[in-house]
């Protein structure tokens, strides 16, 4: 009887409390966000992500109402920063850049201390094509000089890029299947070093991403771009399609929170970042770069993950990363 009537008492007691955690949760929600929001990006500074991000920023609190401060947690190609993420605060003012297909198929390949499952991407706003370069000084003048030295010294043409398992190293391991010759790869933490050992000619080439080619200047010379078509930003690179080479690929970029960010936060968020990727200004600063503009956001993003988890399971196994 004791048992019953203190259920008796407690019960109205917890579902007012719940009651009005739920209520301080939304009234909290309902002005999100009323201070600035950071912007962790998992790659070096001087990268696309980080690039990407600056533009985002210049615009931000326009949309959002407040500003967005960036930081950095490079490491392992972007592994580092998301196996902490779900450790971070879910309350909306930390999100976090995050690629595909490294955040894909790093766990394909091994244990990277995190799952594809396990993130939460809100929005991807942009997609990148791989591209060759060479420095500017370099005995290549185009890609067919580079596959005749390529195919008379298997492994001696290497290729600078971001991390391994990445967009840019499945680009290069997919061009020597297409062409038949032997590279190397050489991974680094992020785009930024990458291009950095390349202009300093410590590597023979670089399979980057075309935007590298707008921050480099008369520094680097693109061979060819995996687009589908030629960039407006540089419009006298050939894609490698022109080049009877059929290959298409690159990275697509978002940005993504942790698990325990509430829905509704989730949904502001996105489209915040969806009203940014309509700004004129935004727009231009990225074609005029070379990025490509996508809208791929929260509402639709289960389908799009699930297509991509797919595509790359099929291309790990193509590669024979996995069996």
């Amino acid at each position: 009887m004791k048992n019953k009537h203190l259920k008796s008492l407690c019960l109205p007691l917890l579902t007012a409390f719940t009651l009005g955690v739920t209520a301080t949760s939304a009234v909290a929600n309902s002005d999100y966000p009323n201070k600035p929001i950071n912007y962790i990006i998992p790659f070096n500074a001087g990268g696309e992500s980080d690039l990407s991000a600056r533009f985002q920023q210049s615009v931000f609190e326009k949309y959002a109402g407040e500003k967005t401060v960036i930081q950095y947690m490079p490491g392992a190609g972007g592994a580092v920063a998301w196996s902490q993420l779900n450790g971070m605060e879910g309350d909306g003012y930390t999100m976090m850049g995050i690629n595909i297909p490294h955040s894909i198929m790093q766990p394909i390949v091994k244990d990277s201390g995190y799952t594809t499952d396990e993130l939460t991407p809100l929005y991807y706003f942009h997609y990148t094509p791989n591209a060759i370069f060479v420095p500017a000084n370099s005995r290549f003048k185009d890609l067919g000089q580079l596959i005749d030295y390529a195919k008379k010294n298997p492994g001696m043409v290497t290729f600078a890029g971001s991390g391994s398992n990445s967009a840019n190293h499945i680009g290069q391991a997919t061009f020597d299947k297409l062409t038949g010759v032997t590279s190397t790869y050489v991974p680094f933490s992020g785009i930024g070093p990458a291009m950095t050992s390349l202009m300093g000619s410590q590597v023979t080439a670089g399979f980057a991403y075309a935007t590298s080619g707008a921050s480099a200047g008369d520094k680097l010379r693109m061979l060819a771009v995996s687009s589908e078509n030629r960039l407006t930003a540089f419009p006298d690179v050939p894609t490698f399609k022109e080049l009877g080479i059929d290959l298409v690929g690159g990275a697509y970029r978002g940005v993504a929170v942790p698990k325990s960010t509430p829905e509704d936060v989730r949904q502001k968020l996105s489209d915040i970042i969806a009203d940014i990727n309509k700004d004129p200004e935004f727009v231009k600063k990225m074609e005029d770069n070379g990025f490509v503009l996508t809208d791929i956001a929260y509402k639709n993003m289960d389908a799009f993950i699930e297509a991509n988890k797919a595509e790359y399971q099929g291309v790990a196994q193509l590669l024979g990363l996995i069996k």
